[in-house]
């Protein structure tokens, strides 16, 4: 139905499976919103299931090794948002 596998990184399993992560939020998503979920919440859920991969992406383009641990502990925090 929706088909969006532009841009993985096959070769990098993080970045692989926090677009996949991402992109199983977005659909999420769409299918409460037609089942008239609150919008606040839906949109809580969109955002920090997409900013997982976002962050991901921005510890990988990281100019050092600090900066990579503080970005991929903002995905990890994110996640356990998602997850709550």
């Amino acid at each position: 139905m929706y088909k969006i596998e532009i841009g993985i990184a096959k070769d990098n399993i993080i970045v692989n499976k926090s677009y996949k992560f991402g992109l199983r939020k977005v659909k999420l998503y769409i299918f409460l919103k037609k089942n008239k979920v609150e919008r606040a919440l839906l949109i809580q859920l969109l955002k920090s299931g997409t900013s997982v991969g976002a962050n991901v992406e921005e510890a990988v383009g990281g100019q050092s090794g600090a900066d990579f641990v503080h970005k991929i502990d903002i995905a990890y925090k994110e996640a356990r948002e998602v997850n709550y």
